[in-house]
């Protein structure tokens, strides 16, 4: 039996199989506040050691590691062989087949010349390969980013009105994003991505991909005037109230065939030999807004958006472009941050779980600089956000890819359409770009992930409906208010109100568990055994206090009504308090008090 005498732990002394068996066990030494803050720092934003490669080596070899920490491409890229780069070349060229399309549509999504959406799979892909650590992630524009881009940039400067202030408003929230990312990879602040939990993400990506689908309805029906909203009461209505000109859609609606590059090139091939955009068929150059490109100012070296004919020629810089002043850097900079959140959580949990099927370990704040990089690269050259979509990147691991070189084969395959095929999309039916992005939006609704929250825990599946609804009904910044909100007060309801539950005893063993869980539990006579699940904070003392002495007063109730012995003892099992503070110590004398005074030990 275990007593408490001075602070110390009795145990029986003497000698068992020749081993000495001390009587007392001392109370550890106490650390100094610094060293413990230290620990605890270390604990809290640097749990993985970075650092421990680089003691006890040379400074020079110390600064080769440090690149190498940095650029991870200088560690496989010196071995790197001829049998590898035949895989990465197949990889590399299969995802350009997926990138030109779905680039110039997710660049309609977001309201922003096609142009962009090429552009923004050239450069940011050279930049990942170079400081990225997943060997199977494929970088690329994404439909709910292009969403939130549209949504958030749209009701401060509609692109219809001032499609310039748009496209440089676009650029700045993309390097306020990237800017918002490298600081939280080298701050080592990435955990606060996880407040998007697993549930938040299925419900949002599930809701975005509804309104996505939705405002594809536009180039499917043909309809020339279509509400900016987002929300599915506004959509619908939308679409009813222009049943006259949905009937004159065009009739040609089958060239959106299933392969996204096919479809694009036989649309186009089949409009430009039947001059189908004569005969009530949208195409990119008709769309006033998608038949932009942008055009440089040689004085100002200013970027402006021209209507027209898409033009040959890579990237042109836009550093000169970027809003930093007032009354729009606002919008630029909220919209940035909101989309660096939703593209670091999609692109580090898409590059985690090829990572896993791998067998390869990624880092979640190298990634993160990673992205962060190529997003301020990006805006440097008419590129707008960029992250590593789960279908680009599901096809990438598909294909065989080897290692981060796959992007650097689609870069150069999209720089060879910039330079010499740009014109030929010219004639690219809407309906074709609507279709690709339903195609690919129909993925992201996983109703298995939201059935199996629904049988695992009920509280994670209101936070995923919640963040659909939100989505769908609200709009899609209401939506991810909704989820994170849920999540937060998820958390702090964990610390607030932790668990206590009773213990008995499992018969003819020493085992104790939960008694409303195992109904062969049995209380032991006069004692009641507690157990608290959290730790102990100023934040829950107050309530654990309240719940002990109810389980109590419960507990003795119960026993009086029954004729049995009250209770004598109460023991609390705090194996499951990793830490307490000063006021839970507070909380533990005052109930040690209360005790006292009921005779209970």
């Amino acid at each position: 039996m275990v007593t408490v005498e001075n602070s110390d732990a009795v145990f029986p002394s003497g000698t068992v199989d020749g081993v000495e068996l001390t009587g007392h066990v001392p109370i550890p030494p106490s650390r100094s506040f610094l060293a413990t803050f230290r620990a605890n720092l270390k604990e809290t934003f640097f749990p993985d050691d970075p650092l421990r490669q680089f003691k006890n080596v040379p400074g020079s070899r110390r600064f080769l590691m440090g690149l190498k920490y940095f650029f991870p491409v200088l560690e496989w890229l010196p071995s790197y062989g001829h049998s590898t780069f035949k895989s990465d070349l197949v990889a590399g060229i299969t995802i350009a087949s997926l990138a030109i399309p779905q680039g110039i549509s997710y660049a309609k999504l977001a309201n922003l010349p096609p142009i962009l959406g090429l552009y923004s799979s050239f450069v940011p892909p050279l930049v990942y390969a170079m400081m990225g650590s997943s060997k199977d992630l494929a970088v690329g524009t994404v439909a709910v980013a292009s969403l939130l881009i549209a949504s958030m940039l749209g009701k401060e400067v509609p692109p219809s009105q001032n499609p310039t202030l748009y496209l440089h408003l676009a650029f700045s929230a993309t390097f306020f994003a990237g800017v918002f990312q490298t600081s939280l990879g080298l701050l080592r602040l990435g955990f606060i991505v996880d407040f998007l939990s697993h549930a938040t993400i299925v419900g949002f990506m599930a809701g975005a991909a509804t309104v996505v689908c939705l405002q594809q309805l536009k180039g499917m029906l043909g309809l020339q005037h279509f509400t900016t909203a987002t929300d599915l009461v506004s959509v619908m209505e939308s679409v009813f109230t222009q049943t006259h000109q949905s009937k004159k859609g065009p009739k040609f609606f089958w060239v959106s065939a299933a392969a996204p590059l096919t479809s694009v090139i036989l649309g186009s091939l089949l409009v430009y030999f039947t001059h189908a955009e004569n005969h009530g068929v949208q195409v990119v150059s008709s769309h006033n807004l998608l038949a932009a490109t942008v055009q440089i100012n040689p004085e100002s070296r200013a970027i402006t958006v021209q209507i027209g004919y898409l033009k040959k020629g890579l990237n042109p810089p836009s550093l000169t472009n970027l809003v930093f002043s007032p009354p729009h850097m606002a919008v630029a900079l909220k919209t940035g941050i909101i989309t660096a959140i939703i593209a670091l959580a999609e692109g580090i949990a898409v590059g985690r779980s090829f990572a896993m099927f791998k067998n390869y370990h990624i880092d979640g704040n190298k990634e993160m600089i990673a992205f962060g990089m190529m997003n301020i690269a990006g805006s440097f050259t008419s590129c707008y956000l960029t992250t590593g979509p789960f279908s680009r990147s599901a096809v990438n691991y598909n294909a065989g890819c080897k290692t981060a070189m796959s992007n650097v084969v689609m870069a150069v395959a999209v720089a060879i359409t910039l330079l010499f095929l740009t014109p030929l999309f010219h004639y690219t039916p809407l309906v074709v770009l609507s279709a690709i992005i339903v195609a690919a939006m129909l993925g992201l609704i996983n109703y298995e992930a939201a059935m199996h929250l629904w049988q695992v825990d009920k509280i994670d599946f209101c936070v995923c409906m919640g963040a659909y609804l939100g989505v769908v009904f609200g709009s899609v910044e209401i939506g991810l208010v909704i989820a994170v909100a849920i999540s937060i007060l998820r958390v702090l309801l964990f610390v607030a109100r932790p668990r206590t539950t009773v213990l008995g005893n499992i018969p003819n063993s020493s085992i104790y568990r939960r008694m409303d869980q195992y109904s062969e539990a049995q209380s032991v006579p006069g004692v009641l055994i507690l157990r608290v699940d959290a730790p102990i904070y100023f934040a829950n003392a107050s309530y654990l206090r309240e719940r002990i002495s109810r389980w109590m007063d419960e507990e003795e109730e119960k026993l009086q009504s029954k004729g049995e012995i009250g209770i004598q003892y109460v023991i609390l099992d705090l194996g499951a308090v990793g830490s307490i503070d000063s006021s839970g110590i507070d909380m533990l004398k005052e109930i040690n008090k209360s005790m006292d005074r009921k005779g209970v030990q």
